[in-house]
């Protein structure tokens, strides 16, 4: 399996921890190194991971980042925009991706999550699109055959995985 890393370089030893721990799970995971795609910051995200994953070249996307709220509005926005925006990379493209950044309100609390003492946010958003029960749910193929024209006739991606 082959996976990539897009990560947002805004905070650039937080984006570097992320990576690392990333990469330490990918290895664990006997993948390999990731393909890594630099972009300037968690809004850029979105994209970058869909230009992975439509590439065919990936079996899942860690979007990995940081935002660290300010003093106006923009965090808001930021955050929602890049999260919805990976979600809907996922739901369109099939691939797994996940979204590792941080949303903190101070840098420490960013250096905690990033390797430090609280977690790995890195090593989160790479075992989550790498545990074994991963695969079956983002491959299922879910559709209703055009014959089918009673609930009954259609199985649910649930009745595939315990088969």
């Amino acid at each position: 399996m082959t996976f990539a890393i897009a990560v947002a370089r805004f905070y650039e030893d937080l984006a570097a921890r992320l990576v690392g721990g990333a990469q330490a799970a990918f290895a664990e995971a006997g993948a390999g190194e990731a393909d890594v795609f630099d972009v300037p910051g968690a809004f850029e995200l979105p994209m970058a991971a869909k230009l992975a994953a439509e590439s065919g070249r990936y079996d899942g996307v860690a979007c990995l980042g940081a935002v660290i709220r300010g003093e106006t509005d923009h965090y808001w926005f930021v955050c929602a925009e890049a999260a919805r925006g990976v979600m809907q990379v996922q739901l369109e493209t099939g691939v797994p991706c996940a979204f590792g950044v941080l949303t903190c309100e101070t840098m420490e609390q960013a250096l905690a999550r990033a390797g430090g003492d609280k977690r790995d946010q890195g090593r989160h958003a790479a075992e989550a699109v790498t545990l074994p029960s991963s695969p079956p749910i983002y491959r299922c193929h879910i559709s209703q055959p055009a014959s089918a024209q009673r609930r009954s006739e259609w199985r649910s991606p649930a009745a595939e995985l315990e088969t």
